[in-house]
């Protein structure tokens, strides 16, 4: 395996507005998610982890020094972030993962307070997961860029759905107002492609 790169975007940094915003998305894209690629390259570069998978470095990530749980960490949960958001996206999954969040939590709307509240009461920075837990769907959050896979996080399981609620991913359009955000946001939640991480999670 050769170095780490930042994916593109499957779309242009407009593409999401008017609930994310142009700026925010260029910034955060080859800002903050082309920062943390290019620091986890440093991290590994000339050691045994290099040539190791994002993946094999994560579920192993207490054995590492802590530039590649924050660094591995980051390109990670933004690079899912990016796949599970597409224009003229929102409204509500059907098939297998609708029954899944049925049977989860009740409704869709049960589940999405559950997961606003996640991404609301995290304390800081962090992000809010919806994902496949022992073959059940389940919410939570991890501070900063820690994420489900990690073998040190108390949250386990493997994500299908990930909102980065780091201030850098809102604050130029929301400031602090966090709710508003989460709110806008799931209008551009990519459905399809989290039913398919669902599928393949199971």
């Amino acid at each position: 395996m050769g170095k780490f790169e930042l994916p593109a975007l499957p779309y242009d940094y407009d593409a999401l507005e008017p609930y994310i915003d142009k700026m925010t998305m260029e910034i955060h894209h080859t800002k903050h998610h082309g920062g943390y690629v290019a620091k986890l390259n440093a991290a590994v570069e000339g050691t045994d982890m290099e040539g190791k998978s994002l993946e094999e470095l994560l579920t192993n990530v207490s054995n590492h020094p802590v530039a590649v749980r924050n660094n591995g960490g980051g390109h990670y949960n933004h690079s899912l972030f990016w796949s599970i958001m597409k224009p003229n996206g929102g409204g509500q999954p059907d098939g297998d993962l609708a029954d899944a969040i049925n049977s989860s939590f009740g409704s869709f709307d049960t589940f999405k307070e559950t997961f606003n509240n996640a991404a609301a009461t995290r304390f800081g920075s962090g992000w809010a997961w919806l994902l496949v837990q022992d073959s059940k769907l389940v919410v939570g959050s991890t501070p900063n860029q820690d994420n489900p896979i990690m073998d040190i996080s108390d949250l386990k399981g493997t994500p299908i759905l990930g909102l980065d609620v780091w201030e850098h991913a809102y604050y130029l359009k929301d400031q602090n107002r966090r709710p508003e955000y989460i709110e806008n946001w799931l209008n551009v939640v990519n459905w399809e492609e989290v039913a398919r991480r669902f599928k393949e999670a199971k």
